[in-house]
């Protein structure tokens, strides 16, 4: 790990902003993020910034700026989201949004605060789906060029190369870890390679729950755009699905249900659920395992690397196959909303 992204006191930090313009009163506090440094900062004037020091090497600088292109179309479309400030000094981009001190790379954006979403009451998921299709619809407006495309089995390749890398892979479980994950990706491309017309676009990429805040009027917005990517729409609406397969489809028309009354949705890319939730799967354990060297990590997920997390990976990535199988057999799915007016969380009435 860069040194020093691991010395980043708080003079640093204040230092990095006062060069850009804004001058804390001493006042910050560090906020959860594995993957970045983001810190709470309190300014002389009374008002508060999150100020976000980047990984070094995650992203190159063309990259970075496309997240701060999208965040800032985003803004200029209305659609809620903390975007980046304008910066002085050293800064990058137009307008200059992306700050260099010390060899990093940093943005700062307003404070906004926020709960978690009510994912279980169905008005909130059509709303939700209304939220993402406004954001998709200022996806489409313009192209990332540097970004990852999330669109082919190539991410779980990459993620595949850092497992075997790190040495974290116990040798007399990689021939079956391997086996799943080679028949995986296989699988993976072919589901994406039966929609040769698919639509890719600017999207959120990381759409979790974590990564949502809503405020007591209702009005929702994202955290940051840090895992932006090139996709298909569905990504990111599987991730914010949860529980057995009759709640999921209950959640799923009700943030179709929303979409569509803001943006067209092609219900082919439903049969992609199970595909990119595979890549996604493989994707973790070659994030983990890039990231193993950080102190944070090891802290944070100790059972990565046991034998017995590789055998329940190979065990889920078994049953992935058999999901992508049977998916990719069916129809495309093509559910009367109104069959799905019932729904209530916890099932069907």
């Amino acid at each position: 790990m860069n040194l020093d992204y691991a010395q980043l006191h708080p003079d640093r930090v204040l230092d990095a902003l006062d060069a850009a313009g804004l001058r804390g009163d001493g006042r910050l506090l560090q906020l959860n993020s594995y993957e970045n440094r983001v810190f709470l900062v309190h300014l002389e004037d009374g008002g508060a910034v999150v100020a976000k020091f980047y990984r070094p090497g995650r992203w190159s600088e063309a990259q970075l700026l496309e997240e701060h292109r999208f965040a800032l179309d985003l803004d200029a479309a209305e659609v809620p989201l903390a975007a980046p400030l304008a910066l002085q000094g050293d800064a990058l981009g137009e307008p200059p949004t992306l700050g260099r001190h010390g060899g990093l790379y940093f943005a700062v954006a307003p404070r906004k605060g926020g709960r978690a979403p009510e994912l279980e009451d169905p008005e909130v998921l059509e709303r939700l789906g209304r939220f993402l299709a406004s954001l998709h619809r200022v996806g489409r407006e313009r192209s990332f060029e540097a970004r990852t495309r999330w669109a082919s089995r190539a991410p779980g390749d990459a993620a595949r190369a850092q497992v075997m890398a790190s040495g974290e892979l116990p040798a007399n479980l990689a021939e079956r870890w391997l086996d799943v994950v080679d028949r995986c990706l296989m699988a993976v491309q072919a589901a994406i390679d039966t929609m040769p017309d698919l639509r890719l676009q600017r999207i959120h990429g990381d759409c979790h729950p974590g990564n949502l805040l809503c405020v007591p009027d209702g009005a929702m917005h994202f955290v940051d755009l840090d895992d932006a990517v090139t996709g298909p729409a569905v990504q990111d609406l599987w991730m914010l699905l949860s529980g057995d397969a009759t709640q999921a489809r209950g959640q799923l028309a009700c943030l179709l249900d929303g979409y569509e009354q803001v943006l067209p949705f092609d219900r082919r890319e439903l049969r992609l659920i199970e595909p990119l939730r595979t890549l996604r799967m493989i994707h973790h354990s070659g994030w983990l395992a890039k990231r193993w060297g950080d102190p944070a990590f090891p802290l944070a997920f100790p059972w990565f690397g046991t034998p017995n997390y590789w055998m329940d990976q190979t065990a889920k990535l078994a049953e992935q196959l058999e999901a992508m199988a049977d998916n990719l057999e069916a129809p495309p799915p093509a559910w009367d909303d109104g069959d799905y007016k019932d729904f209530d969380g916890d099932g069907f009435s």
